[in-house]
């Protein structure tokens, strides 16, 4: 994977609008807010499950009903195409389990 530097990181990061990129560390974040615990949780358990199927694995962090992602690509030194795909399954995930 190659780190997507100019106007492939832009036109990337018009695909994942609700991501805030992270210029310091070249990753994209998003903070999701879900119903309660067990909502947030339920999204973690199905996103690990995609994580090991993609041997990609996100930094995160979670607090009650929020979780907070964030991807880049160690191997790379930040951002590649394969964090945007995932940010996009995210998205759709999200959406999915009632995430705004």
């Amino acid at each position: 994977m190659t780190k997507l530097e100019g106007s492939a990181l832009q036109s990337a990061l018009a695909q994942v609008p609700a991501w805030t990129f992270d210029a310091e560390r070249h990753a994209i974040r998003r903070t999701l807010r879900f119903a309660d615990f067990k909502a947030a949780f339920g999204f973690m358990t199905r996103t690990a499950l995609e994580a090991e199927r993609q041997n990609h694995h996100p930094e995160w962090f979670n607090v009650y009903h929020q979780v907070e992602i964030l991807f880049s690509t160690h191997d790379a030194g930040g951002l590649t195409e394969l964090d945007i795909a995932f940010a996009r399954w995210v998205d759709a995930t999200a959406l999915a389990m009632g995430a705004r």
